[in-house]
């Protein structure tokens, strides 16, 4: 039998011990002490003698927990610098009207959450009365991150400080009649309060670390100095179970982002029950945010539990505490003391002496209501200490019951979070515990009141003398009224006119050499912002590093493997890229925070993230939303895009819908050139529309997605014709037809019908071709001549989706009685024959403008999984190569009766269909 007590091996034997009987004492040491005072008490002095070691500065590592208790002693605690008794009042007033909002929107049936701030206010109110800086002061003021389902919460202290009435509070959740409020942090529906969309669970943390990185960044390249905004996120805790909630903890750690805290409410409930049943969710959390290199602070317990914890001399109350699994401090909240007495401290008999020196109010006070998030001097406690923690960021676990002062049938119920309403009785109940002046004649048919001290009592006064002492109020968004910025040299997109002649170029690098022009740009280089998830070397993008260097808060204190070559992997403090590494989610949030610069510090950014176009929206499509939430603009770019164009990747990197995803967000455009100088003219009209002098109607709160390949091929010159330019915006103009290509389609083998005079006329299609399809289609524009006689127009469709949106709009013109023709109908008006539009994604693409096209519709895309093979062979199998296009051109002109059925059968058979 293997003895339990002796050393196992460890990585300790790899290291020489200079003195092994000094060893040895000290392992004695502790055996004796573990014989003779028990295992608590030596594991005591053990992390008694590791506190000192850290304080010493001896590199050891850290425990990962602490005890079930609050990290700062309660002698420890600062003097709160304000009218707590003030505060109280201000804090109760905002309880009421938050759950009056939601009582009274119920009648509507709109619903709304009041247990979430019933068990966070005071986390809310300690930071708003002193530590959240608004914006109307120095700097940019700090950034918020408030938790969707508290919304109603600062909904009401925006009324009680005079931003919003009765009638805002009336209309919670109603918004159709434009005086309503969002039922979550909405920017774009409340864009003067909101500043970040948070209801996503897990897009706020994820956001907020990156938003701190890139205040960061703004300060170290000398855009603008942010060092003293701060950001705050508030999340639940059974929010943390997203991925995204904790997936960038380690680079808060890294890159010391001490302007950044956590709150985290752990009120132990998640929507349907208990976050960690069975175990301890704080627990959980505070080893995974030490871990990650946090400094974690614990709030948990309230005053009342400072008798119990003076009482413990054995420290069995802070061991049982550690053994309670949360659902069962959750049934401590809804029973009465005897059980409390048998279950609690009844389990050890030190705590079943302790109990005998408590009393049932004692007790109930204790497991009812006493916790550290509820209590204003804990809550600032914890809040100084992390606005003072330097070199790493901080979390904070305060520990809260839900629906607290919401009465027993609310508090700590698993069902509280879909309950939406309190009865008159239990909101009499909460006036008398609040002490709020509301009388019952107020309640009038049985309607709940709203509540208001009046706009020059005390208690407002208070609140809006606090709120100008920290900059203004709070939450608050505000566009700065920043001048357009001017427009670059035109020369870096004409460049791209003249074609690439005998050169071969794909768009992806059309981009990457029109962004290299940009950013050298004197007046607007330094605003944009290159966002990759390495690879960039990929993309081709690798030229860039030495030239503009990587952003890093360290620079680079090693030498790079490649110092030695012209194009170096350069890191630099004032580094213009970001190169995240291998996270989607992560290269999202920095567009996002780059895009909103120009809200958040008034400094307009222009953002562009380059991706896998497949890894990009189907990953990260929610964030998208997020962005076009947040009054995001810049520029993402889908490269490598296209279902057929990247070979032998297979069918997780081959993207067909891409486009599809996009149509879904309002404020994305979506386009899809197939030519250099339409790359070039897209990207000038966003710069345009978006950080220079927008068109009446155009909202520049919007972002452009563009589509770029990696297939090298000729670039064309641009058409001379008149309507390119705007073609190219709008989303279609003809890129040629069969006559200025120099086809002359003539075969006897089609049955041709005659002009007067005997001139035989030749059957016309048009095609429609986007991004690299179009290449396709102009080899089957010279095969249908050639070899069949007809003639082809060839058109350039940039973007099916603005095509659709603009037809969608001219039908709800005509709607209201407005006379309005759609774009796409506009210039196919009169083209002669049926209409074929090919794409490399999905049917579902182009197919989205079929029911405006006045001609004979049909499409051909690439639909189903990807598949690894040549680019050749993967068209050929869905259908979308040349050949295939020349057959499903004849079908549809032999269905028109304009050609034999027996010319398809041949061509099929011809091209080995």
């Amino acid at each position: 039998m293997t003895d339990p007590t002796a050393i196992q091996p460890s990585e300790l034997d790899q290291l020489p011990d200079r003195d092994p009987e000094e060893t040895a004492e000290w392992r004695a040491s502790l055996d004796a002490v573990t014989k003779a005072a028990g295992p608590h008490r030596a594991a005591y002095l053990m992390r008694r003698t590791l506190e000192r070691a850290e304080a010493g500065g001896l590199a050891l590592p850290k425990l990962l927990e602490t005890d079930y208790v609050n990290t700062i002693p309660t002698a420890a605690e600062p003097t709160v610098d304000g009218d707590e008794a003030m505060e109280a009042r201000i804090t109760a007033w905002n309880r009421w009207n938050a759950a009056a909002m939601v009582t009274r929107g119920s009648k509507h049936g709109v619903g709304g959450h009041i247990a979430t701030f019933a068990s966070a206010a005071w986390l809310y109110e300690t930071g708003f009365n002193h530590f959240f800086r608004g914006k109307e002061g120095d700097g940019s003021g700090d950034q918020l991150y408030i938790q969707g389902h508290a919304s109603p919460g600062i909904y009401a202290r925006a009324f009680l400080d005079g931003r919003l009435n009765e009638t805002h509070l009336d209309n919670f959740r109603q918004e159709a009649g434009g005086n309503g409020l969002p039922s979550y942090p909405h920017p774009r529906r409340l864009p003067w309060l909101w500043e970040f969309p948070t209801v996503s669970m897990g897009l706020g943390p994820l956001s907020a670390i990156y938003q701190a990185r890139f205040n960061r960044y703004l300060t170290s390249r000398g855009i603008k100095d942010v060092s003293q905004s701060h950001v705050w996120a508030f999340l639940g805790d059974g929010e943390m179970d997203e991925p995204e909630s904790t997936a960038a903890l380690a680079l808060a750690s890294r890159e010391g982002l001490d302007n950044l805290t956590f709150v985290i409410n752990c009120n132990l409930q998640r929507l349907d029950g208990p976050v960690r049943a069975n175990f301890k969710i704080v627990q959980e959390l505070e080893a995974q945010f030490r871990g990650a290199g946090w400094n974690v602070i614990k709030s948990l317990w309230g005053s009342a539990w400072d008798e119990l914890f003076q009482l413990d001399t054995t420290g069995a109350l802070v061991r049982r505490l550690r053994q309670v699994p949360d659902a069962q401090v959750q049934t401590y909240q809804t029973r009465d003391a005897a059980y409390i007495r048998q279950d609690f401290f009844g389990a050890d008999p030190a705590l079943a002496e302790m109990a005998k020196l408590l009393s049932d109010d004692k007790i109930l006070e204790c497991f009812h209501l006493s916790r550290g998030g509820h209590e204003a001097r804990k809550v600032y406690a914890a809040y100084k200490a992390a606005v003072e923690h330097e070199g790493a960021p901080t979390v904070i676990l305060a520990q809260t019951v839900k629906g607290y002062t919401l009465g027993q049938g609310f508090a700590s119920k698993n069902a509280n979070h879909q309950m939406k309403k309190l009865t008159t009785d239990e909101f009499k109940q909460m006036r008398d515990l609040l002490e709020l002046p509301i009388s019952d004649a107020q309640f009038v048919d049985g309607v709940v009141p709203y509540g208001h001290p009046g706009t020059d009592s005390p208690e407002v006064r208070y609140l809006q003398e606090r709120r100008a002492a920290l900059g203004g109020p709070a939450p608050a968004r505000r566009t700065h009224a920043l001048a357009p910025l001017p427009a670059p040299a035109e020369k870096a997109f004409t460049s791209f006119d003249k074609g690439s002649g005998t050169q071969n170029v794909a768009t992806t690098m059309a981009f990457v050499r029109l962004v290299k022009d940009l950013v050298r740009d004197k007046q607007t280089g330094r605003r944009w912002v290159p966002i990759v998830p390495d690879e960039a070397r990929t993309f081709g993008m690798e030229s860039l590093f030495p030239s503009l260097g990587i952003y890093s808060p360290k620079g680079q204190t090693y030498e790079p493997v490649d110092r030695d070559q012209l194009m170096y992997y350069k890191e630099a403090k004032d580094g213009q890229i970001l190169n995240e590494g291998i996270t989607e989610a992560g290269s999202m949030a920095d567009f996002i925070a780059a895009s909103t610069s120009y809200a958040t510090h008034g400094e307009t950014m222009i953002p562009f993230y380059i991706f896998y176009s497949m890894f990009g929206w189907q990953r990260t499509a929610d964030q998208m939303w997020q962005l076009g939430d947040q009054l995001g603009r810049g520029f993402l770019i889908g490269a490598t895009a296209g279902r057929t164009t990247l070979t032998g990747e297979g069918l997780q990197h081959a993207d067909g819908h891409s486009p599809v995803i996009a149509a879904t967000n309002p404020a994305a455009l979506t386009y899809d050139p197939a030519f250099a100088y339409e790359v070039a003219a897209i990207v000038r009209d966003g710069l345009r529309r978006m950080y220079g002098e927008a068109a009446p109607g155009e909202d520049p709160n919007v972002f452009y997605y563009l589509t770029v390949y990696n297939e090298p091929l000729p670039q064309p010159a641009k058409p001379a014709a008149p309507g390119v330019d705007e073609g190219i915006i709008k989303g279609l103009y003809r890129f040629n037809t069969a006559e200025s290509a120099g086809l002359s389609p003539a075969s006897p083998k089609l049955s041709a019908s005659l002009e007067p005079g005997g001139t035989p006329i030749a059957p016309r299609i048009q095609l429609l071709g986007s991004g690299t399809a179009i290449h396709w289609t102009l080899q089957a524009q010279k095969l249908l001549a050639e070899e069949w006689g007809v003639a082809a127009d060839v058109w350039s469709a940039t973007s099916w989706t603005e095509l659709r949106r603009d037809a969608l709009e001219a039908d709800a013109a005509l709607l209201r009685g407005e006379e309005r023709v759609p774009y796409v109908r506009q210039v196919l008006h009169g083209a002669e024959g049926p209409v074929l539009a090919v794409s490399d994604y999905m049917r579902q693409v182009p197919d989205q403008i079929a029911q405006w096209v006045e001609q004979d519709y049909s499409s051909l895309g690439a639909d189903g999984f990807g598949l690894s093979d040549t680019r050749e062979a993967a068209r050929r199998h869905f259908g979308v190569d040349a050949e295939s296009i020349v057959v499903a051109a004849l079908a549809q002109l032999a269905r028109r009766g304009e050609i034999k059925a027996s010319d398809v059968k041949e061509a099929r058979e011809r091209y080995r269909l």
